[in-house]
């Protein structure tokens, strides 16, 4: 015979009240989508236990042809949701309706670096109106440098309060012209002058097959894309926008990521009141794991002490 167990109601409440104090609180994902313009943009939001529209949030942005749904970004929510901050992470456009997923690399690419500013800026947009005050940007990798460009820029709205990036990018041309050649087999500068002259001519739509662009390899490119992503422009590289960031900014550096691996050394030179690096011993360039749970303090604290 089955004996069954009976749980007296003052250990009932016991166990409950142990569960209430160990589990982590409760969060509700999700996705929301808006219409600025010609596309549909969406993004994961994901509100922290007790939290309203007016409590303090982080936007974040993905990194290269990436999306709002890799690990990362998955993780950072949940860690953020678990100590009291909501998140929205954006999915950037790249030029494609609704777009969710990394980016394919048989479509050809018309999306540029900057047209990340705008969506951001229609995200925060849609935050205000729903009674956000309190906002943190948050970038990942390129993401991270196109989060600084935004917040550098002219249409930066006042309820973004401060900046975290993680592993923000930087960019050096003699490494970003070996990486290109060795990707697609043909020299950076000879591509890029024709998409030079495509674009003074007035054509910035005209599409360069077999060319290739940042993780893609002979993809068809128009000049006008592939001129955003290889010109020298100062706004490519974190070590150059930090300077013009006027908000409080946390740049989070792993020690083992070879990806942006310049960035701890050049980091220094940047430090001023206001931009605080904070390094994690062994982290790589996607914080995964425990790195994940030092970077959500370090951001959660930031917030927290509203960026100093």
């Amino acid at each position: 015979m089955i004996r069954r167990m009976g749980w007296a109601p003052v250990a009932v409440a016991a166990v409950l009240a142990w569960s209430a104090a160990v589990m982590p609180p409760a969060a509700r994902a999700e996705e929301v989508t808006i219409k600025p313009g010609a596309l549909t943009l969406n993004a994961n939001l994901e509100t922290a236990d007790g939290a309203g529209p007016e409590s303090p949030i982080v936007l974040i942005t993905h990194g290269t042809l990436a999306h709002n749904g890799m690990e990362i970004i998955r993780a950072q929510q949940k860690l953020l949701a678990e100590r009291g901050l909501s998140s929205l992470a954006i999915n950037l456009s790249l030029g494609l309706d609704n777009r969710h997923g990394m980016y394919d690399c048989k479509v050809p690419h018309v999306h540029g670096q900057h047209d990340a500013a705008d969506e951001i800026a229609a995200w925060v947009g849609w935050l205000v109106a729903r009674g956000a005050t309190d906002i943190t940007v948050m970038g990942h990798s390129r993401g991270g440098t196109q989060m600084a460009a935004y917040a550098a820029g002219p249409t930066r709205h006042p309820a973004v309060k401060r900046a975290a990036l993680m592993a923000p990018g930087t960019w050096d041309k003699a490494k970003v012209a070996a990486g290109y050649e060795k990707a697609n087999g043909q020299p950076l500068q000879l591509v890029l002058d024709l998409a030079w002259q495509a674009v003074a001519a007035g054509r910035p739509g005209e599409m360069l097959h077999d060319t290739g662009i940042l993780y893609c390899p002979g993809a068809t490119v128009s000049a006008g894309s592939f001129v955003s992503y290889y010109q020298e422009d100062p706004r490519l590289s974190i070590l150059t926008l930090i300077d013009d960031v006027p908000i409080p900014t946390l740049i989070l550096a792993g020690t083992a990521d070879t990806v942006v691996a310049d960035l701890i050394p050049a980091m220094p030179a940047h430090l001023r009141d206001g931009v605080t690096l904070k390094v994690i011993d062994g982290a790589d360039h996607f914080f995964l794991d425990f790195y994940g749970e030092d970077a959500a303090d370090a951001v959660a604290a930031f917030v927290e002490d509203g960026g100093t």
